[in-house]
């Protein structure tokens, strides 16, 4: 019981913090696309990201996410075609289109960053995603940085409570599995 409470504090907290620190790229974590569009959560990284860019603490963007089926776009592509149509030049712009988790969402941008000689990274999620994603990050040895998106779809208390319970299940299930550890 401790350590729930430990964890969901940790959580919490976590997610105040940023250190918006000139970095290479931001890697942006996928979300959910919908009808082709992103999904306000993933909106809402995307467009945390396009500040990061237009105000020069990145000089690259890599957009994470596979495909929820055969049938649609990957969130990686869904989230390029947001920041093109936004002002980004698509050389500015690096993509994986293959993960499905977090974890995933990680390594592989990082493999994509590591091809394109890039070493420092502003992780982008919402707050509570945070501690879960940077703890990964940091698993991976990435030179990395919290940058939460202020412009969460998660700002009610209401829609914050299960978001927090569903990142302290799949925090402490990392934390407790992870090779890592």
């Amino acid at each position: 019981m401790a350590y729930m409470v430990y964890a969901a504090v940790a959580i919490w907290t976590y997610g105040a913090k940023t250190e918006p620190v000139k970095s290479d790229a931001a890697i942006v974590l996928g979300a959910a696309v919908w009808d082709g569009k992103p999904s306000p959560v993933f909106q809402g990284r995307i467009d945390h990201a396009l500040w990061l860019y237009k105000h020069q603490y990145v000089d690259k963007l890599i957009f994470t996410g596979g495909r929820g089926s055969d049938l649609e776009s990957a969130e990686s592509e869904v989230a390029r075609d947001y920041a093109i149509a936004r002002g980004v030049p698509e050389a500015d712009i690096l993509i994986e289109t293959v993960s499905k988790i977090t974890e995933e969402n990680l390594s592989h941008a990082q493999a994509v960053g590591e091809h394109e000689g890039l070493s420092t990274y502003l992780i982008v999620s919402d707050p509570l995603h945070m501690k879960r994603a940077m703890t990964m990050a940091d698993d991976y040895g990435m030179r990395a940085y919290p940058s939460p998106t202020d412009r969460s779809a998660y700002q009610s208390l209401r829609s914050k409570v299960p978001f927090l319970l569903r990142e302290m299940f799949y925090y402490t299930g990392y934390v407790v599995l992870s090779p890592f550890r």
